[in-house]
């Protein structure tokens, strides 16, 4: 906008110079004025006018004062004297990471802290939050531009140094995680909000312990499982013994009421039964009968 006023003003004077001399060029001196014109017009409309793109916010200053009052997306008319100044209030990501590709600065940016029980711990972490709006020009004023790297990044990894003295390494690897996270998302919010940053949610992406320490819980959950193993092979095998013990035992009462329950006299009723079911038969049959007095028997249907 400033360049289209400044060629305009040239314009406009080289324009006027060609009308007090008399040579070949002064009749395009019209022509020349009206672009001159034109391009002031451009200018001043641009100057005047200011687009803010969706998600974001201008914050206006004029020769170094900062407004309290913002811009919102859209179309505002301005002074053309004011700058201004355009945050992202959509929701940011700022990620310290021992993968060299993955944080916002390159290299080795995982956060090392000492645990309680004097032990390195290696944190990945990600952190979403966002601008408020309203704070935007108080950000401008007393932070600048490079709200990350001034406020996200070392309030971040302060806290969670702080607050990690509090675990030793083997808790925050497992059972006291969600928790360490909650404590941090706490101190971390009330930081961010003083600052006119909304924090939106922590993510802890990674915690890595010592090589000694990571044997330590691998040879524990190891022998867990195989304890938890025996248990259930023990366990199945009562059952199974359980299961042999209850069927010996109905053996043993079948053959104890068939020896004390069965007569000579009910024993030559099933026989006779037995032999009039095989005669009713039309096949020829010969039946060997092993008994006292007993000899073998055809029975035949002719």
């Amino acid at each position: 906008m400033i360049v289209f006023i400044i060629l305009g003003v040239v314009l406009l004077v080289f324009s006027f110079t060609l009308n007090t001399t008399s040579n070949s060029f002064s009749k395009y001196s019209v022509a020349l004025k009206a672009v001159g014109v034109l391009l002031i017009f451009l200018g001043v409309v641009s100057a005047v006018f200011k687009q803010i793109d969706a998600g974001k916010v201008g914050v206006k200053s004029l020769y170094g004062s900062v407004q309290s009052d913002i811009l919102e997306s859209g179309l505002s008319l301005i002074n053309p004297l004011m700058d201004v100044t355009e945050f992202d209030i959509q929701t940011q990501n700022y990620t310290m990471s021992a993968v060299h590709s993955e944080g916002a600065q390159q290299g080795d940016d995982a956060i090392r802290v000492l645990s309680n029980d004097g032990l390195e711990v290696v944190i990945d972490l990600t952190v979403l939050f966002r601008i408020s709006p309203e704070s935007a020009p108080k950000i401008f004023k007393e932070i600048g531009v490079n709200y990350s790297d001034k406020i996200v990044r070392p309030v971040t990894r302060t806290r969670i140094r702080d607050n990690a003295v509090y675990y030793d390494a083997v808790a925050l690897y497992s059972t006291k995680r969600n928790e360490f996270q909650q404590r941090i998302f706490k101190t971390i919010e009330a930081d961010f909000k003083a600052r006119g940053l909304v924090l939106e949610q922590l993510l802890i992406r990674n915690i890595n312990l010592p090589a000694s320490v990571k044997a330590s819980i691998e040879s524990k959950i190891n022998a867990e499982q195989d304890a938890q193993k025996m248990t259930f092979v023990l366990q199945k095998e009562k059952q199974e013994a359980e299961r042999k013990r209850v069927e010996a035992q109905g053996i043993a009462d079948y053959q104890r009421i068939i020896s004390t329950g069965l007569s000579d006299k009910q024993l030559q009723y099933e026989q006779i039964k037995a032999q009039k079911e095989l005669a009713a038969s039309s096949n020829t049959k010969i039946i060997f009968m092993n008994g006292r007095g007993s000899a073998p028997i055809i029975l035949s249907d002719k």
